[in-house]
């Protein structure tokens, strides 16, 4: 299988390990839900064991799309959702584990790596991908690459602030658009799963994940935002309507007129596809990012 590459998805809810073959397509997959008990080691069995189980010995590499917090690319994860880890050795445990080189980044900059490469923003060079789910992240490409920021965790637009004296936020602040929007938040709101959710609670999602995306165009001169996740995409067509209509109204300047709301391309695929991509950058193979 010459250039498949293993690809990771770690979430809060679900983990999903898969192949993808060089052309962008998951070629089998399987997945399993988050481990909430245990410790840290056992939620890494729990994945390396999901990994071995669609892997077929011969990828060339792994990547892996996470939660953060992480530094250094996924040299240690903190993700927000995941409890038991902080300042986890992802990489090297998953390298060591899978004997293959891994690559780790970023849940939503994997997405928008896969975006770009198979995806809704395919020759698109400033756009940014986001994951509107259990939690909310974001990743940003500008002038055709991907930014990374200090310690790989640039496009954290799950915590901009989009309602002042808002929820309280895992991450310490108030008001942030992953304590308002998420899945998590929805189910703590309104005592119910997000898939739900009155015609209303779509409504004010939508609002809040387009006044976060008006933020990002009017500072970064970005004309697409690509949005995946069960959340935005389990609301569907009002969600994405709520979100375009409140990014007009807020994206006033003269470059920032016209930005365009639109579902990520990949669908359900995307987180696997995305983590592919990791791999396929990191072991020199092209992506197009």
């Amino acid at each position: 299988m010459e250039d498949h590459v293993l690809a990771i998805d770690i979430g809060g809810t679900k983990l999903a390990a898969g192949v993808v073959d060089p052309s962008g397509h998951l070629v089998r997959s399987a997945m399993a839900p988050t481990p909430r008990d245990g410790s840290g080691d056992d939620l890494f069995a729990a994945l390396a064991a999901l990994a071995r189980s669609v892997g077929g010995g011969d990828e060339v590499a792994c990547g892996v799309g996470c939660g953060g917090p992480m530094t250094g690319r996924g040299e240690l994860v903190s993700p927000l959702n995941i409890p038991a880890w902080r300042d986890f050795p992802l990489r090297a445990r998953l390298a060591s584990a899978l004997g293959v080189p891994t690559f780790v980044d970023n849940d939503a900059k994997a997405l928008a790596l896969g975006e770009g490469w198979v995806g809704a923003a395919v020759g698109v060079a400033d756009y940014i991908a986001m994951v509107v789910s259990t939690g909310v992240g974001g990743g940003i490409v500008l002038n055709g690459r991907l930014v990374e920021g200090a310690d790989g965790n640039a496009g954290h637009i799950g915590h901009v602030i989009v309602e002042p004296e808002g929820r309280l936020c895992p991450c310490g602040a108030r008001g942030c658009l992953e304590a308002e929007a998420s899945g998590t938040a929805i189910a703590a709101i309104t005592g119910a799963p997000a898939a739900e959710a009155s015609p209303e609670v779509v409504a004010r999602t939508g609002r809040l994940v387009g006044r976060a995306v008006a933020s990002v165009a009017n500072l970064l001169d970005l004309g697409l935002a690509v949005v995946a996740g069960s959340v935005a995409l389990g609301f569907g067509s009002p969600f994405f309507a709520a979100a375009q209509a409140e990014v007009d109204a807020c994206a006033r300047l003269a470059f920032s007129v016209g930005t365009r709301v639109l579902p990520a391309g990949l669908g359900s695929a995307g987180p696997l596809i995305g983590a592919a991509a990791v791999a396929r950058r990191g072991a020199g193979l092209p992506t197009g990012r």
